[in-house]
């Protein structure tokens, strides 16, 4: 869940130096004031952690709604522009764990679609390839998540409970059109080191009906513009069953899986990236494996990657000696087959170079980090936010720990627009009026949050873990929207 380490100072050793969102149609709703550019706009759900979910009646929307605190939910936005919600890892009503529970937000205010309002509910799968209204994908969270060219949401694996109960990894595929959901691939029993669900692999670059990728958590996923999916590593079983870090590109198109790119295992002991030259495309350049990862697919299609942990291009065995995290701002594109480094350093656990609060600059960079949200614009900037990553700290010390820094993407440059250049184990957040923007606005530092973007363009943020409690871990639910 990538809580376990909250804030840290390292050692600095001298050699250390983002979903792509499917949008949907009209915005989901209005704060009781104008939005203005460059504020953020407490538009539901409380500023105190480890909430309870307020679930109503299913299918009636009420201003009284709202999820549970949660982390490593997945989200998608539909084509009349309601933002979804679906489980993660979080408070249910009877207490903490995974969640299966379905939410939507329209109109301002909440309405819980399907799913258990309780924790651990097991997944219940019909017939592969056959919708109904009592299907439902049981509790997890850490899944991958996509929106389709149609407007249709689908997901994959993740940490969870299968069809029996069983918690384990999982790579099961399902849908979700028209209000059903339809289990479409992977296996309905989750894997363990003793009952791996191997990756079946077939030839790479050729799709085939057989192939799936193996169980996992923690991928990075991208939908391109003819409604593609894609999926890059996490940690998983490989084609032997063998469970690691993965570095694997998988594409799923017409309702059949196609191993892209990278290798059919998981990665030896401190397996390096393959780095080549900065901004030179090479067939032999990979990635190193990681999880957690963003990652966004531009106009044209290209597939871009930041950050994670993982293996950098010595395989992480400097920060590995020193007890980790390794943890990466690498800046990748994948494009005709091929990978590029874009930019940041090929070193992990590198601080961040803020530079001037909205300023760009080619020498700007966030710090390494995984677990962040990333946005793509109207305009096709890209938005990063947060995560559990390394600050503005140099010197003899790196500082690590949650982060709530605002950066966007744009022309190639980074700049730093909000938020702060610390980690900080107190909460810096400040939520102001509900429903009012400000510009002394800012949500408290988080990691595994989710996000989407709404036709308007404006950005949103819901829940998330921090650092200030020990209970739980110290969940969110409050509901952010962000005018660029």
């Amino acid at each position: 869940m990538g809580t376990s380490i909250k804030f840290c100072i390292l050692v600095f050793t001298g050699m250390a130096s983002l979903v792509f969102i499917g949008c949907g149609g009209g915005a989901t709703g209005s704060p009781s004031t104008p939005a203005v550019h460059n504020e953020w706009t407490w538009m539901s759900g409380s500023n105190e952690l480890n909430q309870h979910g307020s679930y109503g009646t299913l299918d009636t929307p009420a201003s009284s709604n709202t999820p549970g605190a949660r982390t490593s939910p997945s989200s998608w936005t539909d084509s009349s522009g309601g933002l979804w919600l679906f489980g993660g890892y979080g408070l249910g009503s009877n207490g903490a764990g995974d969640l299966n529970d379905l939410w939507k937000y329209s109109g301002s205010e909440w309405t819980w679609v399907g799913g258990s309002a309780t924790i651990e509910a097991k997944g219940v799968y019909g017939t592969k390839g056959v919708s109904a209204p009592t299907n439902v994908p049981g509790a997890r969270y850490e899944a991958a998540s996509w929106t389709d060219a149609y407007g249709n949401f689908w997901l994959f694996g993740g940490l969870g409970i299968d069809s029996t109960g069983t918690r384990g990894e999982l790579n099961d595929l399902w849908e979700f059109s028209n209000g059903e959901w339809k289990w479409t691939g992977g296996s309905n029993v989750a894997a363990d080191p003793t009952t791996p669900a191997a990756g079946i692999y077939g030839i790479q670059g050729v799709a085939g009906p057989g192939n799936t990728p193996g169980a996992r958590f923690e991928e990075t996923t991208w939908a391109d513009h003819a409604g593609n999916l894609w999926l890059l590593g996490g940690e998983g079983f490989d084609s032997t069953g063998a469970l690691g870090l993965l570095t694997d590109l998988w594409k799923y198109s017409n309702g059949e899986w196609t191993w892209m790119s990278g290798p059919n295992t998981t990665a030896p002991l401190f397996q390096p990236g393959i780095y080549g030259t900065l901004g030179t495309p090479d067939p032999n350049n990979i990635p190193g494996p990681r999880t957690g990862a963003a990652g966004w697919a531009d106009a044209d299609d290209n597939l871009w990657l930041f950050g994670g942990q993982g293996n950098d291009s010595t395989g992480g065995a400097i920060c590995s000696a020193y007890g980790g995290p390794c943890l990466l701002n690498d800046l990748w594109k994948y494009s005709s087959g091929e990978w590029t480094w874009m930019g940041g350093s090929n070193l992990s656990n590198e601080p961040g170079t803020y530079g001037t609060k909205g300023t760009a600059a080619s020498a700007n960079i966030p710090g390494a980090r995984w677990l962040a949200v990333s946005w793509m614009d109207a305009a096709g900037n890209v938005w990063l936010f947060g995560g559990q990553g390394f600050d503005s700290t140099t010197g003899a010390y790196t500082v690590f720990g949650d982060l709530n820094d605002l950066w966007k993407l744009s022309s190639g440059q980074w700049t730093w627009v909000g938020g702060s250049n610390l980690a900080s184990s107190t909460p810096t957040g400040i939520y102001g009026t509900q429903g009012e923007p400000s510009a002394s606005n800012v949500p408290t530092q988080r990691e595994t949050a989710v996000g989407w973007v709404d036709s308007s363009g404006y950005l949103w943020l819901f829940g998330g873990d921090d650092d200030r409690s020990v209970s739980y871990g110290g969940k969110l639910n409050d509901l952010w929207e962000y005018q660029p």
